[in-house]
C-alpha cells in the first residue's frame, strides 16, 4: 500500500505546475462594438406624435439598450421593433407589441419558434403580430 502511495504522489509532482513553467499570458478583449454610433438620438419631430415616438426609443436606448450592451436575441431589435411596431400600427398597439416582445425576449425555453438569421440572432418581425394581419384576424 505505501508504494502504491509513493507512486502516486510521485506521478502527480511530475505533472504539477512549476515555476519554470507559468500560463501563458491570454489577450482577452471585453469590448464589443455596439451599433449606437448609428443611432440618432436627436429629437426634433414636427408633430407631438412623432416627438413622443422618438422621445420614449431615445429613452430606452439611454437607459436600457445602452446599459444591456448587445444581448437582445431577436432581429431586429427590440428598439427597432417598437419604432417598426408602433409606424405600422398606432401608438397603443406598438406598445402593447413591444411589451409583449419585451418578456418574450427572457424567455429561454421558447427559442425554437423562431428562424434563425445568419449573425445567429432570431427573427421576430414585427409584421407577425400586427392585427391587421390575415392569420391573426378573427373570424
Amino acid at each position: 500500500m505505501k508504494f502504491v502511495f509513493l507512486s502516486l504522489a510521485f506521478s502527480f509532482s511530475l505533472f504539477g505546475q512549476t515555476d519554470w513553467l507559468r500560463w501563458q499570458k491570454a489577450e482577452i478583449k471585453y469590448s464589443e462594438k455596439i451599433d449606437t454610433a448609428e443611432r440618432n438620438y436627436s429629437i426634433n419631430g414636427s408633430n407631438p406624435f412623432e416627438f413622443l415616438l422618438k422621445a420614449s426609443a431615445v429613452t430606452y436606448w439611454f437607459f436600457i439598450s445602452d446599459v444591456d450592451g448587445d444581448n437582445c436575441p431577436f432581429d431586429p431589435s427590440c428598439s427597432s421593433f417598437f419604432l417598426e411596431s408602433v409606424k405600422a400600427s398606432n401608438l397603443v398597439e406598438g406598445t402593447l407589441m413591444f411589451a409583449d416582445r419585451f418578456t418574450r425576449d427572457f424567455n429561454v425555453f421558447n427559442r425554437s419558434n423562431y428562424r434563425v438569421t445568419k449573425n445567429r440572432r432570431l427573427a421576430d418581425p414585427p409584421e407577425k403580430y400586427l392585427l391587421t394581419n390575415a392569420s391573426t384576424k378573427v373570424k
